[in-house]
């Protein structure tokens, strides 16, 4: 045990070294934390003997991450995006697997390899994806929403494959392969049912329970994720799959932000654990043979990939930087193509030559892929001139959801603290005819406020990264009824960061809070002794209505 300490001491010792010189550099941490990984592993200089340990930490970090995005996935973004979603993941897998399969034969490979590689070369890496995305803030962009519907896709696929391998890979009579089929069938549909008595009756009752503390609330939602991804693994249908249900479980719940906002440290904690653990399972003794042929595939993966994605966009109604930017998010291949030659390899189809090719492909695209989502925008600028044949003239459906969005409810006031002070201000507020949304982190008061028409977020008001999920826009105002001081200077620097509008009144309570808060950047200050709600009421429906009019004006 002292040893394994001392191993992961090392390891975050190098990887925080190692992770400050690529910043300096400008280079991206997913490549800085999978070279740490090549350092310490086998490939060099053998640092780490707890793989498995890596490995479960991996692992767990996979489940984190998958059940956030489930947590922020929208039933209407579904039923708007589950169209293209599904035709663009589907085309983007037919398509490279035709065209990758007859460039695999025309580089000499025997049919069956040709054929494995091709499937592999069409699964994107979900986990790389969304972490750079959402580092990028562009997971909630709709080429963000887009990607993350058409990986789904994938995976759905990568899932459907591997239970047909594993059928396949019974050494059983036709029938008894169908009674394994026929058993797994019946343990997917025990699961859906489970799934949606646990979201109907269930969940409905324990949550609000749960979320009366939020360290309560983070060991909840991390027992749920994990529970259900070992649900999802026993099902056959694994548990990135089980680990995303359970976030899409929670979707619909009014603690989704706070709970995002509780793990999104914690995810990328346990992501670098994924990084290095991939970087350390890289093999160099099998891919001096496929450089060639890497090369050739990777350049098809590179570029082909997001063209057919623009290509399939484009004629779905989308504009072309839509298609462009979700295009690249499929210019790499996964950690499931490496898994998915592997169990060719154990069931006789494949050689090792194959493992070689397609690590080798993983490595050069994941890197190189990287670079091109970092500097999307850049890329789009000099590529944008050659991609015109790739839109519509009229790019209906982008346009409709740009409509639809606009129909967004942008609040003209956000009040943080709801309690009796902030309470009797956001109704007063309603009533003065202003569009009100709460902030607090108690949920029977969150709930008690819907019950009168206020939406209430969920949530701590000095955790930025729940801020950062709220609706603030560059006309809305910012009331702070919060009573701790440290609170209230934590929101000031949150909001002037990220939001540098001026437009910000907090209670304090006495001059000394007054001065400081001001000096903060506070626009507006009120004391709950000697201003009544009403007072306040009245001074922030005129300063609103002044802005509006100024607004207008110019």
């Amino acid at each position: 045990m002292p040893e394994i300490y001392a191993e992961f001491a090392l390891i975050l010792i190098i990887a925080a070294i190692a992770g400050a010189l690529g910043l300096k550099l400008k280079q991206p941490l997913i490549i800085t934390y999978i070279v740490v990984g090549i350092l310490v592993g086998p490939a060099a200089f053998g640092f780490v003997s707890a793989h498995s340990q890596i490995e479960l930490l991996a692992q767990i970090g996979i489940t984190v991450l998958l059940f956030l995005v489930g947590l922020k996935l929208d039933l209407k973004q579904v039923r708007q995006l589950g169209p293209v979603a599904l035709a663009t993941g589907l085309g983007q897998l037919t398509f490279t697997i035709v065209i990758g399969f007859a460039l695999i034969l025309l580089l000499g490979k025997p049919a069956v390899e040709a054929l494995y590689v091709a499937v592999a070369l069409t699964f994107s890496s979900t986990i790389i994806i969304i972490k750079l995305l959402s580092d990028k803030r562009e997971l909630d962009s709709l080429h963000g929403r887009i990607a993350v519907g058409f990986l789904i896709v994938q995976d759905l696929a990568v899932v459907i494959a591997m239970m047909i391998m594993s059928a396949l890979g019974m050494e059983h009579t036709t029938t008894s392969d169908a009674m394994v089929v026929g058993l797994l069938m019946l343990k997917v549909l025990t699961a859906a049912v489970c799934m949606y008595a646990l979201v109907k009756w269930v969940l409905p009752q324990v949550i609000g329970t749960m979320a009366r503390s939020q360290e309560l609330l983070l060991v909840f939602a991390m027992a749920l994720g994990t529970g259900l991804a070992a649900v999802g693994e026993w099902a056959g249908f694994s548990k990135e799959a089980g680990a995303f249900l359970a976030g899409f479980a929670l979707a619909s719940s009014g603690y989704r932000d706070a709970i995002n906002a509780r793990l999104s440290g914690i995810k990328d904690f346990l992501l670098l654990f994924f990084f290095i653990h991939l970087g350390s399972q890289l093999d160099f003794t099998i891919l001096g043979d496929e450089l060639f042929s890497s090369a050739i595939l990777s350049a098809f993966v590179l570029i082909g990939n997001p063209l057919i994605v623009l290509a399939i966009m484009g004629y779905m109604g989308y504009r072309k930087r839509t298609g462009f930017m979700a295009g690249l998010t499929v210019a790499q291949i996964s950690e499931f193509s490496i898994i998915f030659i592997a169990m060719g390899i154990s069931m006789g189809h494949v050689g090792q030559s194959a493992l070689g090719l397609t690590t080798l492909v993983g490595l050069i695209t994941i890197a190189l892929s990287t670079y091109m989502i970092l500097y999307s925008q850049k890329l789009y600028s000099v590529l944008s001139p050659l991609l015109s044949p790739f839109e519509r003239r009229n790019p209906y459906r982008e346009l409709a959801v740009e409509q639809d969005g606009g129909n967004e409810i942008r609040p003209d006031v956000i009040v943080f603290g709801l309690g009796r002070y902030g309470t009797r201000l956001a109704h007063g507020l309603k009533h003065a005819g202003l569009k009100v949304v709460g902030v607090d982190f108690d949920p029977q008061t969150a709930q008690a406020n819907r019950r009168h028409g206020i939406p209430v977020h969920y949530g701590d008001g000095a955790d930025e990264e729940f801020i950062e999920t709220l609706p603030l826009h560059p006309e809305t105002w910012v009331i702070s009824t919060l009573p701790d001081l440290e609170a209230n200077m934590n929101l000031l620097r949150i909001l002037h960061k990220h939001y540098p509008q001026e437009q910000i009144a907090i209670v304090a309570r006495d001059e000394h809070y007054r001065h400081l808060l001001e000096q903060l950047g506070a626009t507006k200050v009120f004391f709950p002794i000697n201003d009544a709600v009403d007072y306040t009421i009245e001074s922030m429906t005129q300063l609103i209505h002044t802005k509006a009019c100024a607004t207008q004006t110019q």
